[in-house]
């Protein structure tokens, strides 16, 4: 797992040979990145399922429940599946919108 600490996020990447490394790792380092935007980059390597990706809902709905956004960068992906506060992009360059904007409504109070 490689972690980049940037200006307004903190961005996970997996490294990992399965996904499930990459998830037992993050949750063994979760405590340290509460209190930080956070987006995780899951790679297009694993074949994942949509009830791996459901394993972080926990954890989204904490960091945004702690006023924090969290965001999950997956390709080819269908959303509708999700729930609709569950952040899912498909690029980087998505992410970083979707907590501009998360950052835009705490400051305008929403």
């Amino acid at each position: 797992m490689k972690i980049e600490h940037k200006a307004d996020y903190t961005l996970v990447t997996s490294d990992e040979d399965s996904f499930s490394d990459f998830f037992r790792n993050f949750e063994s380092e979760y405590q340290n990145f509460t209190g930080k935007n956070l987006i995780l980059a899951i790679s297009q390597h694993f074949n994942i399922a949509n009830k791996n990706i459901l394993l972080f809902l926990k954890y989204a709905h904490e960091h945004q429940d702690n006023g924090m956004s969290f965001v999950l960068i997956v390709k080819d992906v269908d959303i509708d599946e999700f729930p609709e506060t569950f952040n899912i992009v498909p690029t980087l360059v998505e992410a970083e919108d979707v907590i501009e904007m998360e950052n835009i409504q705490r400051d305008l109070g929403f």
